[in-house]
């Protein structure tokens, strides 16, 4: 092995993906390869977590700040989302089982998005995400928040 993970990790990447394709697998810098592989599924995560929390914030916007006179493009971001989280969904559908752990997760980013992103604060809104994971990642609309 010629080049180190450390030092250069973009040739270090070339230099594997040239190994495993000559089934030079002796040569492999296994513990780093492996490494790697778990990254890319930690990354798939962190990306639905952050899809979901800015759905979830404008979704927030939506409800509870409906005289507000821009919702257009709250509307096209959420549609946004949505197209998104399902399509990285169907391209990793194992990351379905834990959308109610992720959700919970994300609903703490799409409130700081919310409060960051409008006049309201924290207590303006509910402490746990009030929609079930049907509603978040279907064509549901909620209505304005009470009040």
């Amino acid at each position: 092995m010629s080049t180190d993970y450390d030092t250069d990790f973009h040739a270090w990447a070339q230099e594997q993906a040239g190994l495993l394709r000559a089934g030079r697998f002796s040569q492999l810098d296994i513990e780093h390869v492996a490494e790697e592989i778990e990254d890319l599924g930690k990354r798939e995560r962190r990306a639905l977590q952050s899809r979901l929390g800015v759905l979830l914030g404008h979704l927030l916007k939506w409800c509870y700040q409906p005289e507000y006179v821009n919702r257009k493009s709250w509307r096209a971001t959420i549609n946004a989302q949505r197209r998104l989280l399902a399509q990285l969904l169907d391209e990793n559908p194992s990351l379905r089982a834990g959308l109610p752990q992720v959700i919970e997760r994300a609903y703490a980013d799409g409130l700081d998005l919310a409060v960051a992103e409008t006049p309201l604060d924290y207590v303006a809104f509910p402490a746990t995400c009030p929609w079930s994971v049907a509603e978040i990642l279907g064509d549901h609309w909620p209505d304005a928040a009470p009040g």
